[in-house]
């Protein structure tokens, strides 16, 4: 049966059900446990996983800014794109909050009960919880184009005298420590797509039918899924134990870890495209999809600028190779 929005919504709502996005929170000793898990998901789906990580997400910073968390049959979605415009803008009505205006990039737009939402309030950014069944909540039509990741529902969304509730202080969204964790399973969903992107490489050379070059490839790999595995365990171990405890070496251990994934996701994709052809990208309706899903997936990176910013990091006086 095709993938479609509606699939995954119900899958979504199976999940739910079973308690299976319940997933532990980071830094609470069970961090590679969670990351294996979002891994799974994006395996048996991209879309799939790239949703239940933004409600995982929402369910974490709930937790770490001291905010009730998600009620059972809830579903949500972190909206905290920031381009310089459109914004969305918050303002106090007595000693209610409102936002107004339109947010981009809103994954799961009609799918979602909830979001966290960033708004400016002044010159602050600050986060707030809405109920989305709301009125005054409006996903806009054909605001996303794109064939990748075309199910995850992602378009923008309006929001007009919407009803609105603080979570944490402003700032508190991007300060605190759990940002970079976030992160980091953000990369775990990119390994576990990579990983099937890989399977039909894996599948011919088991069937005997890989010749010399089809093996190299897929030797390439399975070296860099290694490596990205490897980095995504030791992050979680070291996140559960606490260490390194300083901002600064956080953030370079996220950036470092999203740049070997993020290498190893993509270098699949083209060795995998480069062994076998285009027969599979032709033939293959949900490998297609796994790849063109996967390629925009891999954009919540944000390619060099990433690995400038991780540079200053490693530059700064701050920082030590051993804390990585």
């Amino acid at each position: 049966m095709p993938r479609t929005g509606e699939s995954i919504a119900a899958r979504l709502r199976e999940l739910s059900a079973a308690g299976k996005l319940d997933l532990p929170l980071p830094a609470g000793g069970h961090t590679g446990e969670r990351f294996r898990a979002l891994a799974g998901f994006a395996a048996e789906d991209t879309v799939l996983g790239r949703l239940v990580e933004a409600h995982t997400d929402a369910a974490a910073i709930l937790a770490e800014l001291g905010a009730p968390p998600p009620v059972d049959g809830e579903l949500w979605g972190v909206w905290a794109a920031e381009p310089p415009e459109p914004v969305v803008r918050a303002r106090r009505e007595g000693s209610n909050w409102v936002l107004d205006g339109r947010k981009l990039w809103c994954s799961g737009a009609t799918i979602c009960s909830h979001a966290l939402v960033t708004a400016r309030h002044g010159d602050e950014r600050a986060l707030f919880a809405v109920a989305l069944r709301q009125p005054g909540v409006r996903p806009v039509p054909d605001t996303w184009h794109a064939v990748g990741m075309g199910d995850s529902d992602s378009g923008a969304v309006d929001f007009a005298e919407v009803a609105a509730v603080p979570v944490g202080a402003p700032g508190a969204y991007l300060s605190r420590a759990g940002f970079w964790h976030g992160a980091i399973g953000v990369a775990a969903c990119w390994f576990g797509s990579a990983c099937e992107v890989a399977r039909p490489l894996r599948a011919r050379a088991a069937a005997g039918r890989a010749d010399e070059h089809a093996l190299a490839h897929l030797g390439a790999v399975a070296s860099g899924l290694h490596a990205a595995r490897t980095v995504l365990g030791r992050a979680a171990d070291d996140i559960d134990r606490g260490v390194p405890s300083d901002p600064v070496a956080q953030r370079a251990r996220a950036r470092a870890v999203r740049a070997v994934v993020e290498q190893a996701a993509t270098d699949t994709i083209d060795r995998v495209g480069r062994a076998l052809g285009a027969a599979p990208l032709c033939l293959d309706a949900d490998h297609a999809r796994r790849v063109a899903d996967l390629a925009v997936y891999l954009r919540q990176s944000h390619a060099e600028a990433d690995l400038a910013a991780l540079g200053e990091d490693v530059a700064g006086e701050e920082f030590s190779w051993t804390r990585l």
